[in-house]
């Protein structure tokens, strides 16, 4: 093992306990979890099998250091003494991408942005001994947190958010990002011999984030990140390496029963288009069909979805008769469990009945409930229990 370094993830608030799962699953020993962000230790390895592998982080940052600032001049005078030549090379392009503050005395994202971009500045002028940068070679954004008045400064590896897995290139209305989909699918007991069917399919994220993980296909596997080509992290060479390491571990022969239906005929194309970039096409059966014809001959079944909420004023009329048909379709599938998201404050009596768990949840800037109502557990398969016995 190489430098090892402090990485940190964030993710949707409310899901960090799923995002330690997946950290926990690569190898790695989740340390300290605030809100929306879990951290752990690894190294240059690690920072490229978290960007391929997690399926629930937004995106993988490196800490270059951490400080105490109440003033303009401590945050300048501790930005200037991180070893910012470790990490960024003469000819690299470096800036502030983003600054939060909460509690903190300091608060302007733009001064603290400016300040420590001067501060970059002075650092690597007295260690590369020269007075410009041209600044034309590899990006490294940096991210700053401020709580408190700790100063928590980070380079991201990532680049464009790991929610950004390349399949989607068509999106329905109110659509759930990937990584949100992916952590309410590992919120369920769902596996990938269980039976999934989301009513309400749009763009055919829950199906294709649940096939992903059924032919255990990494959802970075296929794209860049802006770390790749950053000679401390050992390059080009250490991402391939993830990467083949990722396709090794698929098995697109696993047999699934995933499906999802839309009462648009156009919508259903575009989800199967995206199925076919994402590679699972093969996986899932998508149809035109209405949530009131929702049925299936099996039990044990699971309904995962994200049906419309009623943003707008004109839709919010239909919502008692969508909702209504779903809890009577549900009531049908008498073994089945349902799970799903949405802001209108009557689902559970339109569903019928009220859920088991409900967890808030933020899908973008709304403000949604995740509504859990579990049916019943299947009865152990003969072969597992003969497994026991013997």
């Amino acid at each position: 093992m190489g430098q090892v370094f402090t990485l940190t993830a964030p993710c949707h608030f409310g899901m960090e306990a799923v995002l330690k799962r997946e950290i926990d699953a690569l190898g790695y020993e989740p340390g300290e979890v605030t809100d929306g962000r879990v951290s752990f230790a690894g190294d240059a390895e690690a920072v490229a099998r978290a960007n391929v592998g997690l399926r629930t982080a937004e995106r993988v940052l490196l800490e270059v250091g951490r400080f105490h600032a109440e003033t303009f001049d401590e945050l300048f005078e501790g930005t200037r003494a991180l070893p910012w030549e470790e990490f960024i090379p003469r000819d690299g392009r470096f800036w502030v991408a983003k600054a939060s503050s909460v509690k903190s005395k300091l608060f302007s994202p733009s001064d603290i942005q400016s300040i420590m971009k001067k501060a970059m500045v002075e650092r690597l002028k007295s260690v590369y001994r020269q007075d410009w940068f041209a600044e034309t070679g590899l990006p490294f954004p940096v991210r700053v947190f401020l709580l408190k008045d700790e100063v928590h400064v980070t380079l991201d590896t990532t680049g464009l958010s790991l929610h950004k897995r390349g399949y989607r290139q068509a999106t329905a209305q109110a659509p759930l990002t990937e990584t949100l989909a992916a952590a309410l699918l590992m919120l369920t007991p769902w596996r990938a011999d269980r039976i999934l069917v989301d009513p309400f399919c749009g763009s055919g994220t829950f199906p294709i984030e649940a096939a992903l993980m059924a032919a255990k296909i990494a959802p970075g596997m296929t794209r860049d990140f802006l770390a790749q080509n950053w000679a401390f992290l050992g390059g080009e060479k250490t991402f391939r390496e993830a990467r083949e390491e990722a396709r090794e571990e698929v098995d697109l022969s696993v047999e699934t029963d995933i499906q999802g239906y839309d009462i648009d005929g156009d919508v259903v194309k575009s989800a199967r288009e995206n199925a076919r970039r994402a590679g699972v096409d093969g996986l899932i059966h998508f149809q035109q069909r209405p949530v009131a014809a929702l049925s299936h001959p099996k039990k044990y079944g699971f309904i995962v979805t994200n049906p419309p909420y009623g943003e707008r004023l004109s839709e919010k009329k239909a919502l008692p008769e969508i909702y209504g048909a779903l809890g009577e379709r549900f009531r049908e599938l008498d073994t089945w469990s349902l799970y799903l998201i949405s802001s209108w404050e009557e689902t559970e009596s339109y569903i019928g009945r009220k859920a088991e768990k409900k967890r808030k949840v933020y899908n973008g800037m709304i403000r949604t409930d995740f509504y859990q109502f579990p049916g019943p557990r299947p009865p152990r398969r003969r072969a597992e229990q003969g497994a026991e016995e013997a």
